[in-house]
């Protein structure tokens, strides 16, 4: 029986884990009505024809992608808080990302983060120019990482593999270090070191 109440909340909210589940290919007005268990005609009564959903999904991600509020006692801890929420946003919702991305929106969409950014590195003391390399600079690791992150996760298998590559016995100069590059990456701790590191040289440039 096809459910005689929906609201467009309910509407977007299904489109988008179906896109966030198997891409925009796999969004249909039909296979969505069948998610929800409702007629197709409903659908279109509450978000229109599929262009007019997906823009309302892409403005809806544009929304939440604003929603980061830093935490920290200092401004390097709070721009750190900055960088972990952009990072698990980004990898939580890369086909909706794509998405505003394909519309042309993604300065609006990272612009929020940029602002909270700015606000600490002022609160660090950088000002002008300095304080707008410092943005971008931790903007551009935080996206990188996450690009490269995304990229070492679908690519094929790799043979041979980098614990292969890194036998102790053929880097004797520094055993320790062929081991530990023989281990699996991780990259949380990977990202947070350089976030870290990145963050603590550009504000510590403000006092000198």
């Amino acid at each position: 029986m096809a459910r005689t109440t929906l609201t467009r909340a309910e509407v977007l909210d299904a489109a988008a884990l179906l896109v966030k589940q198997h891409g925009p290919a796999a969004l249909t007005m039909r296979k969505l009505a069948a998610e929800l268990g409702t007629a197709v005609t409903s659908i279109y009564w509450h978000v229109g024809n599929r262009e007019s959903l997906l823009d309302a999904l892409v403005e809806r991600t544009v929304q939440d992608m604003g929603a980061i509020r830093p935490a920290g006692r200092t401004p390097a801890e709070r721009v750190l808080s900055v960088a972990r929420t952009l990072r698990r946003e980004l990898r939580e919702r890369p086909h909706l990302i794509a998405m505003v991305h394909e519309r042309g929106l993604t300065d609006r969409m990272f612009l929020p983060a940029q602002q909270a950014l700015v606000h600490e590195v002022h609160a660090a003391g950088l000002r002008g120019a300095r304080a707008a390399d410092a943005v971008r600079a931790i903007q551009f690791q935080i996206i990188g990482f996450v690009l490269v992150e995304r990229n070492r996760e679908r690519s094929p298998a790799q043979s041979p593999a980098e614990r292969e590559l890194w036998d102790p016995a053929g880097a004797p100069q520094d055993p320790p270090l062929a081991r530990a590059l023989g281990r699996p990456a991780d990259p949380e701790r990977l990202f947070l070191l350089s976030v870290r590191a990145l963050t603590q040289s550009l504000l510590g440039t403000a006092g000198r």
